[in-house]
């Protein structure tokens, strides 16, 4: 083009200059010369059609019969280039190298028509009108462990505004989680919300749109007041709701890379939950307004929130077994042990496990993920081990409660003077009965209170109640020395003197 341009103002400059002057003083052809005199625009050069090497010859109907059939076979299982070249190898002994198979290969797909691109039609979403919603697996060290979860989004179409939440499964119960904490986020609730087949919406897929849904999903639509839209099954669905999964890849390419440590699953959404003010201050695309900007503007038309909240947990009437269990979802979760053999309610969330007697919670757990996981609480075990002080030391209650911290080194010290002392069966007696001050004392009161009496060389529990409620009402306030609050119920040696005066007297 640079070219064309200086020939072009050379014969401006000197409309007499010849053609052959023009080719020598430029140093081209003078049929370039002429070109350029009579356009401005060189002339677009003929694509260089390359011919198939030779050695193709006797294969290139083969391969065409291949690929023609791909274009009915599943497209994740459709011949590559490798592919092709092996088959050739293996089933025709077939001596073309695979560089050049692939090279006709690429050639012979255009041909046949086997990468079509499916065109997408440009969409736009009414502020407040729709939202969609999809899980996506992520993982992350929990307490050291790599562990693999899933991440519940609700993404706002038209302003791009996303609720995130982590959790270790993907039950109805935290399906339902999601939505009420998605929608108190937004301050309300869109119109309608695409899905795509979920298990906890629907039960069955019927012909074109049509679903049976969950009774659970259909109450707590109708409690929020929206519409639901189901996305067609499978890999040709997934374009219908491609907001948010593009979200998903997008968030976490981008805030789980490195693989992030934590130590609670509340600490994981507590980061989720600190990088949304940066998260939202980018720009979706082209738009002018960042996605905080937009929000803005789309909270305004959202549906208010429902007087009332919805529920999401699922009650359940569960039987105690012999080890003071409930069995909810092929996991063990304890309750007080004088409830052996009865049957409870139980209230299944997505993140605690509440189990209740009457009106009354009786026990509150973290909800367990897997088979067979136990969840025990040592105080539930107390009474029984106040008779039965053998079991103590293998219970798998202690040895949960150390793990988790709630049996700390000092109880541990205690335990070991007190054994030393009375005995193994009396000294776990004693321990016994420490441990029960936890439900009427504070954790930091008690550990105080055994502390103070292990500095005296007392292992009375009785003295660890004392000093444990002296620690807990003291307030800051200064602390009497065990020993010399010990001193105020010394008595003074019994003196017999005023009974030898009544034998004198008779």
């Amino acid at each position: 083009m640079e070219l064309f341009e200086k020939i072009r103002r050379a014969r401006r400059v000197d409309p007499e200059v010849p053609i052959h002057e023009l080719a020598r003083r430029f140093e081209t052809h003078r049929r370039t010369v002429r070109e350029a005199l009579l356009s401005a625009v060189p002339v677009p050069r003929k694509p260089v059609v390359g011919r198939p090497c030779p050695v193709m010859g006797p294969w290139m109907a083969i391969i065409d019969k291949w690929l023609t059939d791909d274009l009915v076979a599943p497209r994740k299982q459709r011949h590559t280039g490798r592919r092709v070249w092996e088959r050739l190898v293996d089933e025709h002994n077939a001596t073309a190298s695979e560089r050049a198979v692939r090279k006709y290969v690429k050639v012979a797909k255009e041909r046949i028509g086997c990468n079509e691109i499916e065109v997408m039609v440009p969409q736009q979403h009414p502020l407040g009108f729709e939202a969609e919603v999809d899980f996506g697996a992520i993982r992350f060290y929990l307490a050291g462990v790599l562990t693999e979860g899933e991440m519940f989004v609700m993404r706002l179409s038209a302003s791009g505004k996303a609720f995130r939440r982590a959790y270790l499964h993907e039950a109805q119960e935290v399906f339902f989680d999601g939505h009420v904490r998605a929608f108190d986020t937004f301050g309300g609730v869109p119109t309608r919300i695409r899905y795509d087949n979920l298990t906890p919406a629907v039960v069955k897929v019927l012909k074109g749109r049509d679903r049976v849904e969950n009774d659970r999903f259909t109450a707590m639509r109708s409690h929020h007041g929206f519409d639901s839209f189901f996305c067609q099954p499978g890999v040709d669905g997934a374009h219908e709701k491609g907001g948010v999964e593009g979200e998903v890849g997008r968030f976490r390419r981008r805030r789980f890379v490195p693989v992030p440590h934590v130590e609670t699953m509340e600490e994981l959404n507590a980061l989720i939950d600190g990088i949304v003010e940066s998260d939202d201050a980018r720009h979706i695309g082209q738009r002018f307004l960042t996605v905080k900007e937009h929000f803005q503007l789309e909270t305004e038309t959202l549906q208010p929130l429902p007087g009332d909240v919805f529920d999401c947990r699922l009650l359940l009437s569960c039987r105690v077994d012999t080890k003071a269990r409930v069995c909810v979802r092929q996991c063990f979760y304890s309750v007080p042990e004088r409830y052996a053999g009865r049957k409870l309610d139980v209230r299944l969330g997505a993140e605690r496990v509440q189990v209740f007697d009457g009106a009354k919670v009786i026990a509150d757990h973290a909800r367990a993920v897997g088979k067979g996981i136990e969840t025990l609480v040592l105080d539930h075990y107390l009474e029984i081990l106040v008779r039965k002080p053998g079991a103590m030391p293998n219970a798998t209650a202690l040895a949960r409660a150390k793990a988790t911290g709630v049996f700390t080194a000092v109880h541990q010290q205690f335990w070991d003077a007190t054994r030393k002392r009375h005995g193994d069966r009396q000294g776990t007696v004693e321990m016994i009965e420490v441990l029960l001050l936890h439900r009427q004392l504070p954790a930091s009161a008690v550990l105080a209170g055994i502390t103070a009496a292990l500095k005296v060389d007392s292992l009375d529990p009785a003295v660890v109640a004392i000093e444990a409620r002296k620690s807990g009402e003291t307030n800051g306030a200064v602390v009497i020395p065990i020993g010399e609050h010990l001193s105020r119920f010394d008595r003074p040696k019994p003196v017999l003197d005023h009974y030898d005066n009544l034998l004198e007297a008779q």
